[in-house]
């Protein structure tokens, strides 16, 4: 063994037991790791197992272990049943309703919130469109249908005061998910900008002095400095919503729900709650669960290829 190979490993050990000693010193923030590890072993890598009855006919008396095998059975089942395109169809249109419509607003309120220059200002703005998330749903869809019920509706009674008659917003079909989206925008297009406006606040502002100096207005600025420096946070979080695609969110559209609009608003969560909890077809919608997270992984994988493709950094 050579003199240099010598010194690599001796480098090496050495640098080893300096880790090890910053471990030793610093085992107060090791400890604080703990937390957080244990809430992910428990709540989300353990509950993996559960995926196994998804291929079982899954009897709460038998246990996981002796319940029979079915293969694929259940999946075959889902694919077969008749309303599987209309949840499909219905699942895949809200979430490109709010991939249109939802998704850009955060942007644009982070755009806006950025060009204000008075700081109290510009904090009550933050402040108040803030506010909604903070609301349950069950808030959300109360004051819904306060405002656009047909008995007793405030809008609907300004439009009868109007001399108009009243429109039932609630039970028409047309209407149901443009409301599950302008929901959808109200309660969280003001806490999504808190990410946007994290990545405005790291763009250096000689770059918007030396555009000043060039002649750059106000949109050129924003085309050519602020857009490019939030496209990457923009794709990332673009990345991931499309793995959520087929996950509206069940409470949401629960309670907006009714028979008169249940062919457009009947999607994957409200049809495992009917047939899983309701049903008690444990393996059957486990099975559901477990084809939308497949179909969320492909899609996440496909549109982190995409956006490597074109240049751009991607999720992993």
């Amino acid at each position: 063994m050579d003199s240099t190979t010598v010194q690599h490993v001796k480098l090496s050990n050495a640098i080893s037991k300096k880790k090890r000693f910053h471990m030793i010193n610093d085992w107060e923030l090791y400890i604080m790791l703990v937390p957080g590890i244990l809430f992910f072993i428990i709540f989300k890598y353990v509950p993996m197992w559960g995926i196994v009855i998804a291929f079982q006919d899954y009897s709460p008396y038998k246990g996981i272990t002796g319940s029979d095998w079915v293969g694929f059975k259940h999946f075959v089942t889902l694919f077969h049943y008749n309303g599987f395109w209309l949840l499909l169809r219905n699942t895949l249109l809200i979430s490109f309703y709010n991939l249109i419509f939802f998704f850009p607003v955060p942007i644009v309120l982070s755009l806006l919130l950025n060009e204000i220059r008075a700081t109290v200002f510009k904090k009550f703005i933050q402040t108040v469109i803030y506010l909604p998330h903070f609301l349950s749903w069950v808030v959300v869809v109360g004051i819904t249908y306060m405002l656009l019920g047909t008995q007793g509706g405030l809008i609907n009674e300004l439009i009868k005061a109007g001399g108009g008659s009243e429109i039932a917003f609630l039970t028409t079909k047309e209407w149901f998910r443009g409301l599950i989206v302008s929901q959808s925008i109200w309660k969280e297009a003001g806490w999504g900008t808190i990410i946007f406006l994290a990545a405005l606040a790291g763009v250096d502002p000689q770059l918007y002095e030396a555009a000043i100096v060039d002649g750059a207005g106000r949109w050129r600025q924003l085309w050519h400095i602020t857009l490019p420096a939030i496209r990457s946070t923009i794709l990332i979080l673009l990345i991931l919503r499309m793995g959520s695609v087929l996950d509206i969110g069940f409470e949401h559209i629960f309670l907006m729900l009714n028979s008169t609009v249940n062919d457009v608003g009947d999607v994957f969560e409200t049809y495992v709650y009917r047939e899983g909890l309701i049903g008690g077809k444990f393996s059957y919608t486990t099975a559901v669960g477990l084809f939308k997270s497949f179909v969320g992984l492909i899609l996440i994988m496909g549109a982190n290829w995409l956006t490597k493709k074109f240049g751009e950094e991607g999720v992993y």
